[in-house]
């Protein structure tokens, strides 16, 4: 058998699972290009057909706002976002269900068609509101990523400079309230001290939506081993994502030594598309692509996504290790490039002894039962106050 190939054994566990994707970027297209999510389309990673082919019974899409959007303008433009996605969802009814919990997501898949659920990548969208939060939940949300490339006003990020020393009095009422809620909280992105004020605060397990493990790439974005290991303590779970620069050590030490380059071409970027991120994205990935063949950057295999995933059950478990791929958000590894590809991450575990109930625990079991854990939580939090 090839090394593009799928086996048999692996065709046929991967295509009876549930196969659970946490975070993909794709609302950008939606709002931004109104792409129709039913069109396979050479562009992108996302869409109906390629979810199909992939074998993807559900799906977290991301609504995402730059940091540099705050205040009621950051709210505004996540609530555009899900305006977009949901429409979306309505249109393509035959296809894709709006899934807000475990029990919603197995009747989507008993009905064929593929659970959509929302999250929100930033808590500045909020706008330091707990009504806002509560806002978003109402109308479907389901997790947050509590920071992105930079700290809110009460949590820090992994990727700019501790203003708060981890999270601040209101980001422990943030905490709380998702728990009280049965909102999954997302620890991509934020600071290490953030990460373990978070554990101490919540009730529920935690949640990493797209990250990988900083042993094998050394990205703050990344989560140590101590890290894996706590989180996976509290029940939470570890979803390992496929941008290059969080797969290979290689890739990130290249990609660092090329700021300033990557700086000019992001500036360029945004001149000719303005605040079309998901124009941007795509002509970043251009840019990428052709950084790799000209042996700027170096190019990373699938594999790589596999090494993650072996990494994090030799630390936590099985039962602590899922997906969350970045689609639309990130640029993809080679053999990973669309939601189609989703099968090789089946053919990589069977080729390395995994067995069948494990590799379904990964593909989408285990988050699905740290979303039923959220839940309860959030019910038994609820039965005290009232």
């Amino acid at each position: 058998m090839g090394a593009d190939e799928i086996s048999p054994r692996a065709r046929a566990i991967h295509f009876s699972s549930l196969v659970f994707d946490t975070h993909a970027d794709t609302p950008q297209r939606l709002f931004f290009d109104q792409f129709d999510l039913a069109k396979r389309d050479a562009e992108g990673c996302v869409d109906i057909p390629r979810l199909r082919e992939g074998g993807v019974g559900a799906i977290f899409l991301a609504l995402w706002v730059p940091v540099e959007i705050t205040g009621g303008a950051a709210t505004r433009r996540a609530q555009g976002l899900l305006d977009a996605t949901l429409k979306q969802i309505e249109i393509h009814g035959d296809d894709l269900a709006l899934a807000t919990s475990p029990d919603q997501v197995l009747k989507a898949r008993s009905k064929n068609k593929i659970a959509v659920l929302l999250g929100i990548e930033g808590g500045h969208a909020i706008d330091n509101s707990l009504a806002v939060l509560r806002g978003f939940h109402e109308r479907g949300v389901r997790y947050m990523t509590l920071t992105h490339n930079a700290a809110t006003d009460w949590a820090d990020s992994s990727n700019d400079a501790p203003r708060h020393n981890g999270l601040t009095d209101f980001g422990r009422q943030v905490i709380r309230e998702m728990n009280r809620l049965g909102m999954l909280i997302d620890i991509s992105h934020v600071s290490d001290a953030a990460f373990y004020n978070v554990l101490e605060a919540s009730r529920a397990p935690v949640i990493a939506s797209h990250s990988c493990c900083r042993a094998l790439c050394d990205s703050p974005r990344n989560l140590d081993d101590s890290m894996i290991k706590a989180l996976a303590s509290q029940g939470g779970v570890i979803h390992i994502t496929f941008h290059d620069a969080f797969l290979s050590q290689d890739y990130a030490t290249a990609n660092r030594a090329l700021a300033s380059e990557i700086a000019s071409h992001e500036r360029a970027v945004s001149q000719k598309f303005g605040a079309n991120e998901a124009r941007n994205l795509m002509e970043l990935q251009r840019l990428s692509d052709e950084a790799i063949r000209t042996g700027k950057l170096p190019q990373v295999g699938w594999e790589k996504i596999v090494d993650h995933i072996d990494h994090a059950v030799g630390i936590a478990g099985t039962d602590h290790v899922g997906i969350g791929s970045d689609f639309d958000g990130a640029f993809m590894p080679e053999g990973m490039e669309d939601a189609s590809r989703f099968p090789f991450l089946t053919e990589g575990l069977v080729r390395r002894g995994y067995k069948e109930p494990d590799i379904r625990k990964i593909l989408g079991e285990n988050t699905l039962r740290v979303m039923a854990d959220t839940e309860r939580i959030g019910k038994q939090l609820r039965a005290e106050k009232s």
